[in-house]
């Protein structure tokens, strides 16, 4: 009996793997004509500046000092009218206070305004000897403030001499709080005024950089300003 011989089976080839399919890439899309042409380095024009703000920051902060100072004084005001006008007996100012001399001393610390704007109209033309005009008339600011001062602390000597102090009664302590209160105001400008001159005379200010002289003369306007209520009210009633 013949066996048949059987051929040994051939084993499969493996599968080959399947190649991924590669992504397809979007065609690139070009931006419209009005685009390309807001571009500078495409001859189109720039774009506009950032604005600047109406008020700088150093501005806006003076005149939040000066509000808040007004309340301040407002407040003091207030109480001298109503002792002023609830008091039955409330001797005029011409009686004890130097009306004549403290008129005289007025007129110095209004003129300081008048020289404090110049200096400020001097920083700001821009000419070329702009520096000498606007360091002198800081300096006469000073001075007249000085003056003022100066003045003001004889006046209280010899008011306290003549024996108005302020526990003298309602009126010597309403006197030397309202004044004194403005006193120390213009003290704190001619020591401001003062620190802006030693810059001036470094020439850190330029017609374009002048901020800090700005805000000094801002206050100096105020304490000027307030002088023109105080003088009357207390000299003068």
């Amino acid at each position: 009996m013949s066996h048949a011989s059987i051929a040994p089976a051939t084993p499969a080839a493996p599968a080959t793997p399947a190649t991924p399919a590669t992504p397809a890439v979007p065609a690139p899309i070009s931006p419209p004509n009005d685009v390309l042409t807001a571009v500078p380095s495409l001859g189109g024009p720039r774009p506009p500046r950032a604005s600047q703000p109406p008020m700088s920051n150093a501005r806006m902060g003076m005149l939040m000092l000066i509000g808040a100072e007004t309340m301040f004084f407002a407040g003091l005001i207030g109480a001298y009218v109503v002792f002023r006008f609830g008091s039955q007996v409330w001797p005029s100012g011409r009686l004890y206070l130097p009306v004549g001399v403290t008129g005289v001393n007025t007129c110095f610390l209004l003129f300081s305004c008048y020289t404090m704007h110049r200096a400020l109209k001097s920083i700001r033309s821009g000419r070329a000897n702009q520096q000498q005009p606007f360091v002198k008339w800081l300096t006469i600011t000073a001075l007249l403030g000085s003056i003022f001062l100066g003045v003001q602390g004889y006046e209280w000597v010899q008011l306290v001499r003549d024996g108005l102090t302020i526990s003298t009664g309602m009126y010597g302590a309403t006197f030397y709080t309202l004044i004194g209160c403005h006193g120390l105001h213009v003290l704190a400008a001619v020591l401001w005024l003062g620190i802006v001159l030693m810059q001036a005379r470094r020439g850190k200010f330029s017609d374009h950089s002048h901020i800090g002289v700005e805000t000094c003369s801002m206050y100096w306007y105020y304490v000027g300003a307030l002088w023109l209520v105080l003088f009357p009210l207390v000299y003068l009633n």
